[in-house]
């Protein structure tokens, strides 16, 4: 399939120390892929479900020690620990090396090795980047052919060049004791071993979109960041494009895939889903910020996704997707979990294998990491411009977390420095479902804590720079907060699609034809600002009280800050530095 020297010799030297029984080189075919499946279904890694109802769909189950990324087994492993910071795990990669090369000795033996040669961002795109993935699990490969663009035009595309990221995973014992997923950003490699869950195994995704790819984009002048890409459509045809970074359970799948509701429906305007959970963003030749979603597919969670809270996400689950570590409906042969209806199966088995009778069961049927991963071709909602090469161009940046009653419902940024003091501090509060205290605040910088690939004050720089090359063509910045509750704890902003009256404001401030006001924190929509037309039980005095913007709690705010940016020591840029003492004399506290 390649006369590249740099792959070949790569492939034999992991061949040698992983010794399998086989090689098999993937070339992306159909009916390659389709015979793995067969195989796949009759070793029963993989169950076939209901033809009718859920054409080319397959069931799996991990291990039930193996059913989530696991952050404490995940390393960066760099010559120097200043590189990785203070926010990974390091280990010295000549170590880690010596610590994992007697694990893969032999590893493979008795089992196949798969090649899956794949593209990050889509063939011919200035964005795209080549990975190799060799791994002796069925699974990965099917995930793989879904999540990215793999085969013969991924080797195609990368020719003879040396410029690729080197993915070696074998399953092993699925012992946790001895599980690593480790980065190499020197090395452009990622090795890992002892899982088969997704994000522990899809070498595509966190590992190589996210913290390779950072890294990456820190020494080449791009970015790759763990952020959604949304296009807004007005009843003329224009298409702005928005970028969103948020923690887990902040709405990230459901905001991407918004339904506009009928108020804004009924005009004509439209939302396009670009992707779900991963940007790659470079300067355009116009000296604007464009962005590309490296994915082909959707890796989303199961639980809670139904036709109300994310009809389009459900929609792109019903052809050619792989269901992990959910119920199955013996009865239809289908899928069920938490949150999908009212009527759980009463004949069924569990995401650990065993009977189970949803009418009567204690435990959940699935667990709360269930995981589909479907082609993104799927989704109703899906843009023309997914495959675009160019990408598109992005006007504003979205940051956002879950708080009770700081971070009003949406303010603006001064300016790039400012946006980026924002998306430093981001933060979300526990809440009940998390281990814990609740309300505690938890600090996620752009929602890449347990992503990036390097020293988190290197990064905040690098976002710095990107806002001097790009100038006054950057984005502009914004901040949101979906989660205001009132005292007895209910939220107050309604969610879902009525997100996108924020949205609308957002798009007017890019334009130049909305309103704002400055506050302490940057500027705040006026209440009659916000579109309250069709919503039921929101006034402008509930908005007003939605933007409200409590000095106190603030001052409370900027002391944990400052106590967050002690960790990041002389590498935490000077501008941020000042923001943070701007904030406090808005606030009186000097």
């Amino acid at each position: 399939m390649t006369k590249n020297p740099h792959v070949l010799n790569w492939t034999d030297e992991m061949v040698a120390l992983c010794k399998p029984d086989h090689v098999v080189w993937l070339d992306g075919s159909e009916e390659q892929l389709e015979a793995l499946r067969q195989e796949s279904i009759a070793a029963g890694e993989v169950e076939p479900l209901n033809e009718e109802k859920l054409p080319g769909c397959l069931l799996h189950r991990t291990k039930v020690n193996d059913v989530a990324r696991v952050e404490d087994r995940t390393f960066i492993c760099t010559k120097n620990k200043e590189n990785a910071g203070p926010t990974n795990n390091w280990v010295e990669k000549d170590e880690m090396y010596e610590r994992l090369r007697p694990l893969y000795d032999g590893a493979m033996t008795g089992r196949t090795m798969y090649v899956i040669p794949y593209c990050m961002g889509q063939i011919g795109s200035p964005f795209a980047k080549i990975g190799v993935e060799l791994t002796d699990s069925i699974y990965v490969v099917l995930n793989m052919s879904i999540m990215t663009r793999m085969g013969q035009q991924a080797l195609d595309q990368l020719g003879d060049s040396a410029d690729f990221v080197k993915g070696l995973h074998a399953k092993k014992d699925i012992d946790p004791e001895n599980r690593y997923i480790c980065q190499f950003p020197e090395d452009n490699a990622i090795w890992s071993i002892n899982s088969g869950y997704g994000g522990n195994v899809l070498l595509g995704k966190k590992c190589f979109a996210l913290r390779i790819a950072s890294w990456q984009g820190w020494k080449e002048g791009w970015m790759a960041e763990h952020m959604l890409i949304l296009g807004i459509e007005n009843p003329q045809g224009e298409v702005k494009y928005v970028t969103a970074a948020f923690p887990s359970a902040c709405g990230k799948t459901n905001l991407a895939m918004l339904i506009p509701p009928e108020f804004y429906a009924k005009k004509g305007y439209k939302v396009w889903c670009v992707g779900d959970d991963i940007a790659w963003l470079r300067v355009g030749p116009d000296g604007r910020l464009w962005a590309v979603n490296p994915e082909n597919g959707f890796f989303g969670v199961a639980p809670g996704t139904n036709e109300k809270s994310n009809p389009n996400a459900l929609a792109a689950t019903r052809k050619g997707t792989i269901f992990t570590n959910v119920v199955h409906d013996l009865d239809q042969n289908t899928v069920w979990w938490e949150g999908l209806d009212k009527n759980p199966p009463e004949h069924a088995i569990d995401w650990k294998g065993n009977p189970w009778d949803g009418k009567t069961a204690t435990e959940k049927g699935a667990h709360p990491n269930s995981r589909f991963t479907a082609p993104a071709k799927n989704c109703p909602c899906v843009s023309p411009k997914f495959d675009d090469p160019a990408g598109v161009p992005i006007s504003a940046m979205i940051f956002g977390g879950r708080r009770a009653k700081t971070a009003p419902l949406v303010y603006q940024s001064r300016d790039w420095k400012h946006g980026v003091f924002v998306g430093s501090v981001m933060a979300s509060e526990t809440t009940a479902a998390a281990a814990g205290a609740v309300g505690v605040v938890r600090r996620d910088p752009m929602a890449m804590l347990p992503f990036c690939g390097y020293h988190m004050g290197d990064y905040f720089a690098h976002w710095l720079e990107m806002g001097e090359t790009l100038g006054d063509k950057a984005p502009k910045i914004f901040n949101v907060n979906w989660f205001r509750t009132d005292d007895d704890g209910n939220f107050i902003w309604p969610g879902y699609g009525e997100n996108m009256r924020v949205l609308m404001w957002i798009l007017g401030r890019c334009d130049g034809d909305a309103e704002a006001v400055e506050t302490p924190i940057g500027y705040e929509p006026r209440p009659e600002d916000i579109e309250t037309e069709g919503l039921s039980g929101i006034t402008a005095e509930t908005i007003a009280g939605l933007l409200d913007v409590d000095p106190e709690l603030w001052k409370e705010e900027a002391a944990g800050i400052r106590e967050f940016y002690k960790k990041f020591g002389d590498k935490l840029p000077e501008a941020l530095s000042d923001e943070l003492c701007t904030l406090e004399k808005n606030l009186g506290m000097e």
